[in-house]
């Protein structure tokens, strides 16, 4: 299995990687237990404590991203300044004061690149849109969390994403059939597709009946199917971004098991929807 179970996990695995070793398969299990225990245990303690472990994570997708579009490492590490910074805005005030603070400082260093030589100007739009990619879920994320009821939101949150990775694997695996966009992720299957779909939905309708949420069970499905979508947008959208770059991970920092872009590129919109469909309720 890919990505089942993996911390912040990209909900993605649509079919079973084309030549996966027994080793390989086993030692991505062991590593993805591992980061969703640490995981689960941050967010149940919650406070800075989930604060520091989603700055750290989404710091490092920041710099990932620029490291794929050959940003320097002065302009990475202003970008981490950014996201750290917008993450204990909205630990301490709210997520608009938040956004704020994260548009604010990508605006500033936008400004000032677009003032200097062009080898420094170059690349100052795919950095701001580096810093909203990391940015964002991190606000949403945060800001879930501090809701009353923020250790269910956060739970089935990232949840959703791990079971429609758990079931798109075995749908994509046991059934097989057309692929879903070969031309950006060969591996992939509308069957995977399905599968995702279905289990993230009645994983959904369940944890919110016992949660006790007010929402109708049919609903929650629906929810849940629709975001196990938008998680396989995320998931294309990286795997473009990767085939632009030429690169086959995000980053090394997991080894043979990529980078941390690699483990939540589902999880990143997912957080954006959930954060929204919240602010809405």
């Amino acid at each position: 299995m890919r990505r089942a179970s993996v911390v912040l996990a990209g909900a993605s695995a649509l079919s079973a990687p084309a030549k996966t070793s027994g080793g390989q398969l086993g030692s991505r299990v062991i590593v993805g237990a591992f980061l969703a225990a640490v995981a689960i245990a941050d967010i149940w303690i919650g406070g800075w404590a989930f604060v520091a472990m989603i700055a750290l994570g989404t710091s490092i997708v920041a710099w990932e991203w620029g490291a794929m579009h050959g940003d320097s490492r002065i302009f990475r590490a202003g970008t981490v300044f950014i996201i750290c910074g917008a993450s204990v805005v909205a630990m301490i005030r709210d997520p608009l004061h938040a956004l704020a603070a994260l548009g604010a400082g990508l605006f500033i260093g936008a400004v000032w690149r677009l003032g200097q030589v062009p080898q420094v100007r170059r690349g100052w739009a795919q950095s701001v849109a580096g810093g909203l990619y990391a940015g964002l879920p991190a606000v949403a994320l945060i800001t879930l969390r501090n809701q009353p009821d923020g250790l269910a939101l956060v739970m089935w949150t990232m949840a959703l994403v791990w079971m429609t990775d758990i079931g798109a694997y075995f749908a994509g695996r046991g059934i097989g059939g057309p692929k879903l966009w070969p031309a950006i992720s060969p591996n992939k299957t509308w069957a995977g597709l399905f599968g995702g779909a279905a289990a993230a939905g009645v994983f959904s309708a369940l944890f919110g009946h016992f949660a006790g949420w007010a929402q109708a069970p049919v609903l929650l499905f629906a929810l849940g199917a629709f975001l196990a979508c938008v998680a396989q947008a995320g998931d294309f959208f990286e795997s473009w971004l990767k085939r632009r770059a030429g690169v086959k991970d995000s980053g090394t920092l997991l080894r043979s098991h990529g980078g941390i872009m690699d483990r939540v590129d589902g999880l990143v919109p997912v957080a954006c929807v959930v954060g929204l469909w919240v602010a809405m309720r």
